[in-house]
C-alpha cells in the first residue's frame, strides 16, 4: 500500500521537529540528530524499515563520495596557511595595497580571501592582533575594523567552497563546484559592501580602542585624529612568508577548477584539454594546492611537525564530514520515500518562487539551532528532492540555502561569541549591534540579490 501525501509530509514535519528539539534541548550531537530525523521521516512517511536504513547509508556515502576528500585536503591546507603566517601575510599585503584610511575595506577583503581555505573562527582569532594594531595606530574604533574583518570572513565561509558548508550543499544539489565558487564569490560582493558600510557607521557609535588596562579596551570621550601609521606592517612582514608564496596555494586550485568548468562547458575534453580537465577536478586541484602549501610555506618546518599540524586539521574536519554526510542521508530518505515528489507538486501550485524554498528553510533552521553549516546542509537535504522536480537553477538554489543561513547570528552561534569576546564587547545590546544586526543586513541584501539573480539566471 502506497503511503499518502499527508503521511509523507507528516514524516518530514515530525523529523524536522525532532531534529530541532534534539539539537536544542538535548546532549545529542547534530550528526546523530540528523540520522534520527532521517529515520523518523522515512518510517513515519511510510517506508519499509529496511529501506530506510539502506537509504540513509546510500545518502551518506554518495554525499561524502563527492566532497569528503576535498574537505579533508582543504582543512590540511588551511592549517598550513595558519601555522606558517601566510594568512597574516595576505591581510598585511591587502592593507598596503588598499591604502591608508581604508582599513575596514582592506580587512574585509582580507577576510573574503582568507576564509576560503581557513575556518572562520580560526581566521578571526589569527587576524585579531592585526585588528588591534590597526586600531591603535590609526585611532579608528576596533569595532569598525573588527566587524569589517568578520563580515569578509563569514561571507566566503558561508558561500564559497571548499568551506564545508557550501561544499556539502553543492554535493547534495549535484552542482559543479567551480560554478558554486564563481556564484558564491559574486554574491558575496554586494553583501560585503553593505556589511562594511554598517561597520564604519557602528565604529562611530561604539568608539572603543585597545589599551594595556586589565579590561584590554578603553572608550575615549573624543575620537582621535588619524596619525601617521608606524611602519608596523613592514616590521611584521619581515617574519612572514611573501605574498606570492602565501597566495599561490589558494590561487592554483581556484584557477584549475574554473578551467575544468570552462573546458567542460565548451565540451573540450580531448588531448591536452583532457589533462586540464583532470587537473581541475576538485580533488586533484585542492591536492595540488596542498602540495604547493607544504613546499612553499612549510619548508623550514620539520617533517613530523608538518604532518602533526595537518593531522590536527583533519581531526577538526571529522565532525564536519559526519554532519555533511548525515545531511545527505536525510535528503536521500526524502527522495526515496517520495516525499520530495509530493511536496514539489504541492509547492508548484503556490505563488512562491521555488528558489526561496531552500533560503527560508535554511533561515528557520539557523534561527533555531545556531550553526550555519547545519542550517544550510539541512535546507539542502530537505529542498533538493523537492526542487529536482521543478524548473530551478540548482546552482542558485544551492547558494540560496547558503544565503539563508546568514540570518541574525546570536547566542547559539559560536562565531557570535568569538567576535564579541575578541573585540571586548560584554553588553548584550551592543553584542547584538556588533554581530546580530550586520548578519541580518547581509541576509536581507542576499535575499534581494537572490531574487534578482533568479530573474537573470
Amino acid at each position: 500500500m502506497e503511503p499518502s501525501g499527508i503521511q509523507m509530509v507528516s514524516g518530514l514535519i515530525l523529523g524536522v521537529i525532532v531534529l530541532i528539539l534534539l539539537v536544542l534541548k538535548t546532549k545529542i550531537h547534530a550528526f546523530l540528530a540528523l540520522i534520527i530525523a532521517a529515520s523518523i521521516a522515512g518510517l513515519v512517511g511510510g517506508m519499509v524499515p529496511g529501506d530506510v536504513a539502506a537509504a540513509i547509508s546510500e545518502g551518506f556515502g554518495s554525499t561524502l563520495a563527492s566532497i569528503g576528500i576535498v574537505i579533508g585536503l582543504g582543512v590540511m591546507m588551511g592549517r598550513i596557511l595558519e601555522i606558517t603566517g601566510a594568512a597574516e601575510t595576505l591581510a598585511y599585503s591587502l592593507i598596503k595595497f588598499v591604502g591608508k584610511k581604508k582599513e575596514e575595506w582592506a580587512m574585509a577583503i582580507a577576510g573574503y580571501i582568507i576564509s576560503i581555505p581557513i575556518f572562520v573562527d580560526s581566521a578571526f582569532v589569527i587576524l585579531n592582533p592585526l585588528v588591534k594594531t590597526l586600531s591603535r595606530k590609526t585611532g579608528k574604533s576596533v569595532i569598525s575594523i573588527g566587524v569589517a574583518l568578520a563580515v569578509g570572513l563569514v561571507l566566503t565561509h558561508t558561500l564559497v567552497p571548499p568551506t564545508p558548508g557550501p561544499l556539502g550543499v553543492a554535493g547534495i544539489f549535484g552542482v559543479d563546484i567551480g560554478i558554486m565558487i564563481a556564484l558564491g564569490l559574486t554574491l558575496a560582493i554586494p553583501l560585503m559592501i553593505a556589511g562594511v558600510l554598517y561597520a564604519k557607521w557602528l565604529g562611530k557609535r561604539i568608539y572603543q580602542l585597545p589599551d594595556d588596562s586589565e579590561a584590554g579596551f578603553t572608550r575615549p570621550n573624543q575620537h582621535m585624529g588619524y596619525p601617521e601609521m608606524v611602519e608596523v606592517i613592514n616590521e611584521r612582514a619581515k617574519d612572514l612568508p611573501s605574498f606570492g608564496r602565501s597566495f599561490l596555494p589558494i590561487l592554483i586550485p581556484i584557477i584549475l577548477i574554473f578551467l575544468n568548468t570552462t573546458l567542460d562547458a565548451l565540451e573540450l575534453t580531448e588531448g591536452v584539454y583532457g589533462i586540464f580537465i583532470f587537473l581541475g577536478q576538485p580533488i586533484i586541484a585542492v591536492a595540488l594546492g596542498l602540495i604547493v602549501a607544504i613546499y612553499a610555506l612549510a619548508g623550514n618546518r620539520g617533517r613530523l611537525n608538518t604532518l602533526e599540524e595537518m593531522e590536527r586539521g583533519i581531526q577538526d574536519a571529522g565532525i564536519i564530514l559526519l554532519v555533511t554526510g548525515a545531511g545527505g542521508a536525510l535528503g536521500n530518505v526524502l527522495r526515496t520515500s517520495g516525499t520530495g515528489d509530493y511536496i514539489a507538486q504541492q509547492i508548484a501550485e503556490l505563488p512562491l518562487p521555488a528558489i526561496l524554498i531552500p533560503f527560508f528553510v535554511s533561515t528557520m533552521v539557523r534561527l533555531v539551532q545556531g550553526s550555519g553549516t547545519v542550517a544550510m546542509i539541512t535546507a539542502a537535504s530537505i529542498s533538493a528532492p523537492i526542487l529536482a522536480q521543478m524548473d530551478v537553477n540548482m546552482a542558485l538554489a544551492a547558494s540560496a540555502a547558503a544565503l539563508g543561513s546568514l540570518i541574525f547570528s546570536y547566542f547559539n552561534d559560536s562565531f557570535y561569541w568569538v567576535v564579541n569576546r575578541m573585540l571586548g564587547i560584554k553588553n548584550v545590546k551592543e553584542q547584538i549591534m556588533v554581530w546580530s544586526v550586520p548578519t541580518t543586513i547581509m541576509w536581507f541584501i542576499g535575499f534581494i540579490c537572490l531574487l534578482i539573480a533568479n530573474m537573470i539566471l
